[in-house]
């Protein structure tokens, strides 16, 4: 067992004992100190300038990879500058530029749906409120947080994707498995103004530290205020995501 963790895991297995019997809004508090930390450059990794783009670019997200979707939109965004450019495009024109990121029809439909309504009924302009965004076809509660968050710098929800179900409930943040539940027990435990941020720690602590099927929990930086991390102490063996 001991090869399996630092130095460092095993000196923190007294204090990972009496952090376990932390609630969840004391551990929220400890990784509010910890997160800025360690990322203290954590930012959405889709590229962007606009709202437009960032919204197109959610959109495309879904069921891929940020690194995927950064490879097709510059020449997406060359082509279509403007709400209307997509409104006006060819569905098969907007399916095969988009095609390499999966899924590309209903893609394609959601983006063009999106785009006519901003065009009827937003002049154009990506609208900045929950409720009118929330009603765009094709947009659910995460691309609009993601577009609120990242483009408006608006907290008005959390992001919740695969990585933050997973943290959230390693953490013992949640026990929920829907996302719009995940991001209710959230809410109440993360202060608003860390909202944003908050999705952005725990993506890129799932990127990078607490994987799906093998998290590397030996090099966690959190590893004292994780409850699972008595689990992979025990047993070696890594949780498995709760999708």
């Amino acid at each position: 067992m001991r090869a399996l963790i630092s130095k460092r895991g095993l000196k923190s297995v007294a204090a990972l004992e009496n952090n376990n019997q932390m609630t969840a809004r004391e551990r929220v508090a400890q990784l509010l100190k910890a997160w800025p930390k360690i990322y203290p450059h954590a930012h959405c990794e889709l590229d962007f300038r606009n709202p437009l783009q960032l919204l197109v670019a959610t959109i495309l997200s879904a069921q891929s990879t940020d690194k995927r979707v950064n490879m097709v939109t510059p020449a997406l965004f060359r082509k279509y500058r403007t709400a209307k450019n997509y409104a006006d495009a060819p569905l098969p024109e907007l399916e095969n530029a988009i095609k390499s990121t999966g899924f590309y029809r209903n893609k394609a439909k959601s983006i063009r749906g999106a785009m006519r309504e901003i065009v009827e009924k937003h002049g154009g302009k990506v609208p900045d409120t929950m409720a009118e965004l929330y009603a765009l076809p094709g947009v659910g509660r995460k691309t609009a947080n993601v577009v609120l968050g990242n483009a408006f710098h608006k907290d008005e929800g959390i992001v919740v994707d695969t990585h933050v179900i997973r943290l959230s409930q390693r953490l013992g943040l949640t026990k929920q498995k829907d996302p719009v539940k995940i991001e209710l027990d959230l809410m109440k435990l993360v202060p608003r103004e860390h909202w944003t941020d908050w999705s952005h720690w725990l993506i890129w602590h799932g990127r990078r530290r607490c994987y799906a099927r093998k998290p590397d929990c030996s090099r966690c930086e959190v590893f004292k205020l994780c409850p699972s991390g008595k689990i992979f102490l025990r047993t070696g063996k890594a949780l498995k995501a709760k999708e």
